[in-house]
């Protein structure tokens, strides 16, 4: 008989844990959930309270059978899965399908996977909270709801495949309106005028002029001034500042710091995190808590004065500011302060080196500074005069081992300038050179995915668990993009004073490159007007958030979650069926460019099957309408009509080559080469509008090498080939791909051996078309009313609860 049965989320988790335990303890793994509301149905009864239908999916059938035999043979259960919402929900629905009983089984939470810390949990085990299960229960439910009832009407009324999700749809609204922000940006020029300044024993100072200047004119009369004009320095000001570390790591500055200083993506942070959280190297990923314990303070005391000296600790607790964090244990710190480096992969000793940097920094004295302010009058001249700034470190403190990183460049660049000469009042100066450059205004930068988690944390949007997910799926559901914007070439003036003589020039720079920002696509752009214009509320920064404030409050017992479904189900659903109803004289998002000078047809802009594409004519038409995709660098919101009208000019016919034309066009998966049946694709620094025959042979005459390399053997009279691909060897018969045995050599299969192994591994089901896929999804649609009748109907027998359970 086994005595102790562990079960947690993770296999990494479970042979972490199991190392702790002793022969009486068996530990294994859910790998997550082990059921979830059906992916086909709503699984959600509207009309009684909300009951939703749960099933385990197919790939969990053999581990819940797995885990029930076991349970069965268990004296005790012990359910260890994380201590949030979602490891509180998973113990509940393990206790659930496990038939488990409150004699029979334990509730345990640890905020890091050491021996003590798992012992301690066995000594202080805990009943399932309910609450914390509810407010779950309430966020799965309410998205269900929102992403089944909006993605048909944005099938309907934009295009098909899409759908729409509470937290996700707001966030890619933020990024669309920053996105427009820039497009309206209007950008203006001024003059910057800096100077190096002589001392009288030779060394020099930098320093700035407190007034930019509107025009050039204006700049080069403040330079004709200056030629004869005295310099003195009115006053020195010396400030002593303290600088103070920053908290212990949560999700999102981690997320924030991560995506700085080592270029993480979020999700990419979060991954390293959970495993380093399961191999017991660090507390728990998930959290909104900058509190450390009190073991965590003194082994950060003791490191901080055996390796830097008592002078650099200052232990110190930081309090919470979010409000109803849903995780009340501890930041996110190293298990063992002492280990301030692990072995493994690059980018886990990088992740674990910027935690416990973070950690012991923030249990740091401040660092005390100096920071010197010179002014410089121009003459007598009260309007605007030179600033010379420096800043010395007096104690270097936490700035010793760690410095916090910003989303502002030019901040980071700005802080520092290091020391200054001596000098002192009435001091007289005399320029070496002073230059007045012509700068131009910026347009607010585009999130990055560490700017946007910080947005989403201001507005109270989401919480720890849902920040990564979040970002992953608004980029899978093409809504944005994550890429890159080249540079432009900018002109620019430059005046200079040197030697009493002004020198003009003109000079070039590039500005405006970004890197791995996120950007709207177009599909993205039309769905969020779309849902702004007909479901507000849902769109609202302010309700998004009293959304997740109310789940706080489920968690912590003060709500019923049904209660919160049904004061949002009963404004929601009737915007639903209002919408289904409304009739659009434009299909969403088209937007008329103007005339067709040719035919005189009208030519618009829409989100087709496809994408973004231009059409000449209507359907009304006896003629059909003319289509043009749109070009990789081009969007809906600001083509215009000429460029509309350049993307019909193609495709264009470049020639002839071996008797067959040659022509260049753009299709749905971008520019391209057609010759006779072969398809080429145009390189990215080609353009089809201006590439030659001769460009266009080339790339033809290396496809067909590079064909030439994909065929092992052809057999004649049949669809069979053996071919070479990206991972291997494989047989493609009747468009599908067979693997071939790595024991087997290909260039010797004979066509018998290639069908014994097609019918070896199973003929493959005939793909189904789209429209097919369509009709299925709208019976899907059209039954959520004889679904819920099913679910109700269909209820499985009663379960015996756990008796330390609340009543819903």
């Amino acid at each position: 008989m086994l005595k102790n049965l562990v079960i947690v989320e993770s296999p990494a988790k479970a042979k972490t844990i199991g190392k702790f335990l002793g022969k009486d303890y068996e530990v294994l793994s859910s790998y997550g959930h082990i059921r979830d509301l059906k992916k086909k149905d709503l699984s959600v009864d509207c009309e009684h309270d909300f009951k939703p239908t749960y099933e385990i999916p197919a790939d969990k059938k053999a581990i819940v059978s797995e885990l029930k035999k076991e349970a069965k043979k268990a004296d005790m259960v012990w359910l260890a899965s994380d201590e949030d919402r979602e490891g509180e929900a998973i113990s509940w629905h393990l206790y659930e399908v496990l038939g488990l009983t409150p004699e029979k089984s334990k509730r345990i939470v640890f905020h890091e996977i050491t021996k003590n810390a798992i012992l301690k949990a066995i000594e202080e085990p805990r009943t399932i909270d309910i609450n914390l299960v509810d407010a779950q229960q309430a966020r799965r439910v309410l998205d269900r709801i929102v992403g089944f009832e909006l993605s048909p009407i944005l099938w309907k009324k934009v295009k098909p495949a899409l759908s729409a999700g509470r937290v996700q749809s707001v966030a890619v609204r933020l990024i669309v309106e920053r996105e427009r922000e820039i497009n309206n940006f209007k950008s203006q020029n001024y003059y910057r005028v800096s100077a190096i300044f002589s001392l009288h024993d030779g060394k020099e100072v930098k320093a700035d002029l407190s007034k930019r200047f509107n025009t050039f004119d204006e700049a080069k009369a403040f330079l004709e001034t200056c030629k004869n004009e005295l310099f003195t320095i009115s006053s020195i000001t010396k400030k002593p500042l303290k600088k103070y570390p920053a908290p212990p790591f949560t999700t999102s500055t981690l997320q924030q710091e991560a995506a700085r200083k080592l270029g993480f993506s979020v999700s990419r942070t979060m991954v390293i995190a959970q495993q380093l959280y399961e191999s017991g190297q660090i507390t728990y990923m998930r959290t909104d808590s900058v509190n450390l314990s009190t073991l965590a303070l003194g082994a950060s005391r003791d490191e901080i004065t055996k390796t830097m000296g008592k002078e650099y600790s200052h232990t110190r607790q930081f309090n919470t500011t979010s409000k109803g964090a849903q995780e009340a244990h501890e930041a996110i710190r190293p298990t063992n302060i002492d280990v301030n480096e692990i072995k493994g992969e690059a980018d886990f000793k990088r992740l674990y080196d910027l935690i416990w940097k973070r950690t012991v920094a923030s249990q740091m004295t401040e660092a005390s500074v100096e920071r010197t302010i010179v002014n410089i009058n121009v003459g007598n001249n009260d309007d605007y005069h030179f600033v010379a700034t420096g800043e010395v470190i007096l104690f270097d403190g936490f700035l010793r081992l760690y410095r916090e990183s910003s989303d502002d460049e030019s901040q980071e660049q700005n802080e520092g300038n290091g020391w200054l000469p001596p000098m002192k009042e009435g001091e007289e100066l005399k320029y070496k050179e002073i230059q007045a450059i012509e700068r131009y205004t910026q347009h607010p930068s585009r999130f990055n995915e560490a700017t946007l988690v910080h947005k989403l944390e201001e507005l109270g949007i989401g919480r720890p668990s849902t920040y990564a997910p979040t970002i992953s799926t608004i980029q899978q559901r093409e809504y944005i993009v994550k890429g890159s914007k080249e540079g432009q070439p900018q002109s620019f003036k430059l005046l200079t004073l040197k030697a009493g003589k002004i020198d003009e020039s003109a000079k070039k720079e590039t500005v405006g490159a970004e890197k791995q920002k996120l950007m709207p696509t177009d599909t993205g752009t039309v769905v969020n007007d779309f849902l702004i214009q007909f479901f507000p509320e849902i769109m609202d920064y302010n309700f998004t958030a009293n959304v997740e404030k109310e789940f706080d409050e489920i968690a912590e017992g003060k709500k019923r979650w049904t209660i919160t479904l049904q004061d949002f189900y009963k404004q929601f659903h009737p915007e639903v069926e209002a919408t289904e109803k409304t009739k659009m004289e434009h299909k969403v998002g088209e937007r008329m460019l103007g005339t067709d000078p040719k035919s005189g047809k009208p030519v618009s802009v829409k989100i087709g099957r496809f994408g973004p594409v231009v059409q000449i004519g209507t359907a009304d038409d006896e003629e059909k309408p003319r289509f043009s995709s749109l070009r990789k660098n081009q969007s809906i919101e600001t083509i215009t009509l000429d460029e509309a009208l350049e993307l019909f000019k193609l495709p264009r016919t470049l020639g002839d080559f071996e008797g067959k034309t040659v022509t260049a066009n753009v299709g749905r998966f971008g520019p391209y080469i057609h010759n006779d049946s072969l398809y080429v694709s145009i390189p990215k620094d080609k353009d089809p509008m201006n590439i030659t025959l001769d460009e266009a042979t080339e790339l033809i005459q290396a496809k067909r090498e590079a064909d030439k390399k994909k065929i092992i053997k052809v057999f004649e009279g049949e669809d069979l080939h053996v071919l070479n691909g990206r991972f291997g060897p494989y047989i493609s018969y009747k468009g599908n791909n067979y693997k071939i045995p790595k024991t087997q050599k290909p260039e010797e299969l004979t066509l018998e051996g290639c069908h014994a192994l097609i019918d070896k591994q199973g003929e493959k089901p005939e793909k189904v078309k789209r429209g097919a896929k369509k009709a299925v999804a709208k019976k899907v649609v059209a039954s959520k009313t004889a679904t819920k009748k099913v679910a109700t109907t269909k209820k499985a027998a009663p379960k015996k609860k756990a008796s330390t359970a609340k009543t819903k």
